[in-house]
């Protein structure tokens, strides 16, 4: 059962300090080279302006993402932070995608303990609701929305195979003689969670002696919290798949998230030429993302409120390892 999320500010348990004490929230995404995935986090960045979010994006960044392209995100008011890459054991693993790879530097995020809690977020995702209440979720889970496996990415998967989806269980019933039914499974392109070193330093430990598998650190994330995980509603993850696969799971006018994920779909490379690109609804999402972007008043420098905002996310963090943005003036 997905937690009441309206009433999860009331329930929450008081927050307790963690393994580096720290008690400030923020966003978190993860960037790495010199490609456009710049575009993504820029307009992500201009997205939390837009609904108001009182809460910073934190960028974990691989040191191979160019200087000019850092200095685009402290323009933007993002707080910059370069972790060192996490890399799986060696192995003949065929990726879903050969970039996933690198995802497992995700991990790095853990280590952010001057954060009590963060919510992570692709740099492919959009945010057109404000999530902040997100944060006032209870202590000692891990939440993030149920993935789907109709597509074809998931065909190596016993679940694909046999036409099995979590987002529609009663559909297909799972074998019984294939054993226990799977446990649920999430996206890892957004999740809530809480920083702390005990865990940081137990994952890379664990990825270290983990047989890496198709979907990477998703795969990975999922193992390691699979008792600790508790599902929210699509609203803060629209897998765009899901418009296609499951259009009666999907009310798009109440959607807060929408994860850019399928083939085709970045906006900042759209074309409408792949496969359910030219979906009327897929065209108005895209729009949507470029009509964020390409809006100058959510500029950084263009809202001198955030100077203040900004001071004030670099002082509850500590100030470590941060390349503070330049004056709004």
């Amino acid at each position: 059962m997905a937690p009441d999320i309206t009433t999860a500010a009331v329930n929450a348990t008081t927050e307790q300090p963690k393994a580096g004490g720290g008690s400030g929230r923020a966003f978190v995404t993860f960037l790495a080279g010199n490609g456009d995935y710049i575009k993504g986090v820029v307009g992500l960045a201009k997205g939390l302006r837009k609904v108001k979010s009182i809460y910073p994006l934190v960028v974990a960044v691989l040191p191979d993402v160019p200087e000019e392209h850092r200095k685009i995100l402290n323009s933007q008011g993002c707080i910059v932070r370069e972790i060192e890459p996490v890399y799986p054991p060696e192995n003949q693993t065929q990726f879903a995608m050969a970039y996933y790879v690198i995802n497992y530097s995700k991990l790095r995020i853990w280590e952010f303990v001057e954060y009590s809690k963060m919510i992570y977020l692709d740099g492919d995702i959009q945010v057109f609701g404000n999530i902040d209440h997100l944060f006032d979720l209870p202590d000692k889970y891990f939440y993030a929305v149920m993935d789907c496996f109709c597509e074809k990415t998931w065909s190596h998967t016993p679940q694909y195979q046999i036409g099995y989806c979590q987002q529609c269980p009663d559909k297909v019933q799972w074998p019984s003689d294939f054993g226990p039914k799977p446990p649920l499974y999430f996206n890892a392109g957004m999740f809530v969670y809480e920083p702390n070193l005990t865990t940081y330093h137990d994952l890379l430990q664990t990825v270290q002696v983990t047989k890496p598998t198709s979907f990477a650190e998703q795969d990975f994330l999922n193992m390691y919290f699979k008792d600790k995980y508790k599902p929210i509603p699509n609203v803060y993850n629209l897998v765009l798949a899901m418009l296609w696969r499951h259009p009666e799971n999907v009310e798009l006018e109440k959607v807060k998230v929408v994860h850019y994920c399928a083939a085709g779909s970045k906006p900042w490379r759209f074309t409408g030429k792949e496969q359910n690109m030219d979906r009327e609804d897929i065209k108005i999402l895209v729009k949507k993302w470029w009509d964020i972007y390409e809006d100058e008043t959510l500029d950084y420098n263009n809202n001198p409120v955030n100077v203040e905002r900004f001071t004030k996310a670099l002082l509850e963090a500590g100030g470590v390892k941060f390349v503070p943005a330049p004056s709004a003036a």
